[in-house]
């Protein structure tokens, strides 16, 4: 086990170098000036040959400051080699440590993410294993059709919408409409302070939950259908074995192979969307960070995103590998590896 986890990090080492080389020369090729960004100057409106000398001297000192007046590779080593000493520079808009920053705000970001994580899959499952097993019921039926209807619901209008009808006092005010507390917090007994932190997330909670949570529950009654259709399946049944125990003992282990495989890909997806819904309910986790960072053009910040994304993936990646030997021993890691 310890030999196949090494050598499969070994192997995400160039994989995380290439991602970092195709996002490094996507952010600073990408349109938009951060010496301009800090400035505040927009370069649309006409000035004064005075004025614009001294914001061409400011802009110099501002692109020698930030090293952007090198070279694009020499830019990439330069800012691989404080990564690598787990230096991800300063913020060019306040001049704060990035890693400060991030590491300030990741905590709600992973906290929303974990919760949303084991809800999905807590609800989901069951819910595909009964739409496989109830197949073109009643129940199947509207499961299915609500599903597909949750899944096309694309999560910042669902947010918005969520805002308006559920935090409106014009409409149904039930949960507070942004923020992560009250402005009445410090005057709140401990177990209301928990209630409001908990009202002020479970909005952003659902709705980043929802569209992941109808793909895996469609997914596992895909994979439910494929599984409880084997010879071995009607195997058990003729031996006499109760449907539940048919289902829930030889017929749950081999649906969930396919489901842990998306598992991979999850975590960073949840991530990324986090970055809508904390800019929607403007909760201050890395997601409001990023997304205020690309407007402002802050490359330092920008970067460590997206390698904070990348490095979840392959994470995830390598969690499922390790899963998929727990639920099915016949796959041996020394096949996989080969």
């Amino acid at each position: 086990m310890t030999q196949y986890v090494i050598k499969r990090i070994l192997l995400f080492i160039p994989t995380l170098i290439i991602i970092t080389i195709i996002t490094f020369c996507v952010c600073r090729l990408a349109p938009g000036d951060p010496t301009e960004m800090k400035m505040g100057n927009t370069g649309e409106t006409q000035k004064s040959d005075a004025k614009n000398q001294i914001n061409e001297t400011t802009k110099k000192y501002y692109r020698q400051k930030f090293g952007l007046d090198k070279p694009l590779y020499q830019q990439y080593f330069i800012w691989m080699g404080n990564m690598l000493q787990g230096d991800f520079g300063n913020s060019f808009k306040d001049n704060r440590p990035v890693i400060e920053k991030i590491v300030e705000r990741i905590p709600i970001t992973l906290g929303m993410n974990i919760v949303s994580f084991f809800l999905i899959y807590l609800i989901a499952v069951p819910i595909g294993i009964y739409s496989a097993t109830k197949q073109y019921s009643l129940g199947d039926r509207v499961t299915t059709i609500l599903m597909f209807i949750l899944y096309s619901l694309p999560n910042f209008w669902l947010g918005t919408l969520a805002i308006v009808f559920l935090c409106n006092v014009e409409y149904i005010k039930i949960f507070p409409t942004s923020g992560m507390t009250s402005n009445n917090y410090d005057q709140l007994s401990g177990i209301a302070k928990l209630w409001d932190v908990a009202m002020h997330f479970v909005l952003p909670i659902i709705v980043l939950s929802i569209g992941s949570f109808a793909f895996i529950s469609r997914q596992m009654r895909s994979s439910m259908l494929e599984v409880i259709r084997q010879d071995y399946i009607r195997t058990a049944r003729a031996k006499g074995l109760s449907e539940r125990k048919v289902i829930l003992k030889h017929a749950l282990r081999n649906s969930l192979i396919p489901i842990l495989t998306l598992l991979g890909g999850l975590l960073p997806a949840m991530v990324g969307g986090s970055f809508i819904i904390e800019t929607i309910f403007s909760i201050p986790g890395v997601g409001q960070l990023a997304t205020q960072a690309i407007f402002d053009r802050d490359y330092p910040i920008i970067m460590a995103e997206l390698f904070l994304v990348s490095f979840l993936t392959v994470i995830g990646i390598l969690l499922v590998d390790i899963l998929y030997s727990i639920v099915d021993p016949r796959i041996a890691f020394n096949q996989k590896s080969a």
